[in-house]
């Protein structure tokens, strides 16, 4: 393993084939992952954290309509966070936005934190993230911890850039898919008995969505025959959405393994809600990612 790191800038981490950069002044995300050279995710692309290969989704996953939610007789007024993007609704909570730190820690592993204090998401946490790479792939943790005096909604996530290239295929088992407006948020929903793979084995450019998906069953899978590999992603259990964004004419899509569907605390016919906090509880969630030859 070879580690080295400026939290100013970039921590490196290689190891058993694969290259990572963490960037820790933003938002904790990661600016590239290679395995024996090639990119197993999009790069660096730009100047906002929408460009970076990666990043966390903390203390929750996607959208909030118009930033309104009420719970446990409080009532929640987020402003838009990404307002270029989305004029109405706050995104995917605040890790992404926010630096984080570096955390001393083994030479094999890169781990790094950020603290909220109250603002717009009334409670204070405490968020880290640990990287790892080893034999059977890069290991990513993802936790939070309620550092309120009060019970606090929590969701988690990661969201993945893959390049995209015309034989590109994403394979993932879910019984749910939601139905969703102009902004992405819930209309309604379509369910199946089983879970499936609702590409039904065709590229992922074939289908233009920003959707999630729930009732995950099984690791999910992304084939690049233009580039020889199989990229194979294993969430923990508490993974059990999945968000996907296939942009039309895009040279990248997203597989973002979510702790919870889309907009939960407004939508009470959500299959994945919100974990409840208690204080000084935390919640962790891990994706390993696993690379091979095809």
């Amino acid at each position: 393993m070879d580690l080295s790191a400026d939290a100013k800038t970039s921590m490196i981490l290689e190891g058993e084939g694969f290259l990572l950069e963490v960037l820790p002044h933003r938002g904790g995300g990661i600016g590239r992952l290679e395995w024996n050279g090639l990119p197993v995710l999009r790069g660096v692309c730009g100047p906002s954290e929408l460009d970076l290969a990666s990043f966390p989704l903390v203390p929750f996953s996607n959208r909030i309509a118009n930033g309104r939610f009420s719970f446990a007789g409080r009532e929640v007024a987020i402003a838009p966070n990404m307002p270029s993007v989305d004029s109405a609704n706050p995104l995917h909570g605040f890790g992404w936005l926010s630096e984080w730190q570096a955390v001393p820690s083994a030479t094999d592993q890169i781990i790094i934190e950020h603290v909220y204090q109250r603002g717009d998401w009334p409670w204070h946490y405490r968020a880290r993230q640990t990287f790892a790479v080893s034999s059977a792939g890069l290991a990513m943790r993802l936790a939070v911890l309620n550092a309120d005096e009060t019970p606090m909604p929590a969701g988690l996530g990661f969201h993945p850039y893959f390049p995209r290239e015309a034989g590109t295929v994403y394979h993932g088992l879910h019984r749910t898919q939601w139905q969703v407006d102009a902004s992405g948020l819930p209309t309604g929903r379509q369910d199946e008995p089983a879970a499936q793979d609702w590409w039904e084995g065709k590229p992922i450019a074939s289908r233009a969505v920003d959707t999630v998906y729930e009732g995950r069953e099984g690791d999910l899978e992304i084939v690049q025959p233009e580039r020889g590999i199989r990229i194979t992603m294993r969430p923990s259990a508490n993974l059990g959405c999945t968000v996907v964004y296939t942009p039309a004419d895009a040279d990248f899509f997203c597989v973002e393994p979510v702790s919870h569907s889309t907009d939960p605390l407004n939508c009470p016919t959500a299959q994945h809600a919100m974990r409840i906090l208690q204080p000084g509880e935390e919640m962790v969630a891990e994706v390993l990612f696993s690379v091979s030859a095809l």
